[in-house]
């Protein structure tokens, strides 16, 4: 999958995980678009590497599966990073 293809991925990814696990982020729509591209590449590199799935469709099924569960694990620990430094 092209470059520019995940990274429409990783903002549609962004997006759902906001969806997903609301609540107020520092940083607005785009770090939270940011967040989704960098899920997105992790997503994908945790399907490959540990799944050996096939993500080289921008219309696959696990693409986006992948993409959302890498951009879900990227905002937690965003949340756990910034959080913890906003209290400080």
């Amino acid at each position: 999958m092209g470059f520019i293809a995940w990274i429409v991925l990783g903002l549609i990814a962004g997006a759902l995980a906001k969806a997903i696990m609301p609540g107020k982020d520092p940083g607005g729509i785009i770090v939270t678009m940011l967040l989704g591209i960098v899920g997105g590449v992790l997503g994908g590199w945790i399907g490959r590497t540990l799944f050996n799935a096939d993500v080289d469709s921008f219309f696959s099924l696990s693409s986006w599966l992948l993409a959302i569960l890498g951009a879900v694990i990227v905002l937690a620990i965003y949340r756990l990073v910034v959080g913890n430094r906003s209290h400080a």
